[in-house]
């Protein structure tokens, strides 16, 4: 529920919806309604879905109830439920239904470690189109920078080393909480693919930046046309050469969220 509630943050003004196992999203999607946004979401892993935590920043109603109705779900949150929706999803049991009447207070954390706890800042920053630094010859389109901006907001909130593809409102796969940048794209390939989705125009958000060029040249391969990355490593230049090489654009935020 806190990394439900995290995440769904992020996406203020617009209509959200976000599946998460184990606090990682697996369905993240914007739409016109509730309804369509959980579809979009669950789309993105039908598997992972079941016995998750659902997540929406808007009124659930009965078109969006009976929709993730069938779900296996433990807890749904959401600002408001209609009556309807209510009698709908109250029909099964040991379903959790969440109000979230706030935003979330604070700007620190606790947290345990070793004999002791500590206190740290909470992860406050979330790049936007402004943050974003150019670093190819290929500057990304407006519709890239779009899915770069959404694909960054998810990156922030998943574990690291993580690796998100999507465009400007589905996520269509993440590498979770891998040890290398490598194998969490990799993961991130095979999944999209496992699932019916055309990478070819998608977009990448790493949470590492690249010492080397081949997060780059396997993202290139599989079609992705842009990369949003932290940068900052002293062999950047590797990964920018490859991408000039390549028609690929590539973005730098200078922010490395490395969520653990």
């Amino acid at each position: 529920v806190d990394a439900a509630v995290n995440l769904i943050a992020e996406f203020k003004g617009e209509t959200a919806f976000a599946i998460l196992k184990h606090t990682n999203a697996c369905g993240v999607a914007l739409a016109p309604t509730v309804k369509e946004a959980y579809q979009k979401a669950f789309a993105a892993d039908t598997t992972s879905a079941f016995g998750g935590v659902l997540i929406t920043n808007q009124t659930v109603d009965k078109d969006a109830a009976e929709e993730m109705h069938s779900l296996f779900f433990e807890v749904l949150i959401a600002p408001d439920f209609t009556y309807e929706a209510l009698e709908v999803l109250t029909g099964k049991k040991n379903r959790i239904l969440l109000k979230q009447k706030m935003d979330l207070p604070g700007t620190k954390m606790i947290k345990t470690l070793l004999n002791g706890v500590i206190e740290q800042d909470k992860d406050l920053a979330t790049e936007t189109k402004a943050d974003f630094t150019v670093a190819t010859k290929k500057a990304p389109t407006e519709a890239e920078q779009n899915a770069l901006v959404f694909a960054a907001k998810i990156c922030k909130h998943t574990k690291s080393n993580t690796i998100i593809l999507s465009n400007s409102d589905q996520l269509f796969s993440s590498g979770v909480g891998q040890t290398s940048r490598v194998d969490a794209l990799l993961q991130a390939i095979d999944k999209a693919k496992a699932f019916g989705f055309d990478l070819n125009g998608a977009v990448m958000a790493s949470d590492a930046f690249f010492p080397f060029p081949d997060c780059v040249e396997i993202a290139g391969k599989a079609g992705i046309t842009a990369v949003v990355q932290p940068g900052g490593s002293i062999k950047d230049q590797l990964s920018i050469d490859y991408c000039d090489e390549n028609g690929i654009a590539m973005v730098m935020t200078g922010v490395r969220h490395f969520k653990h």
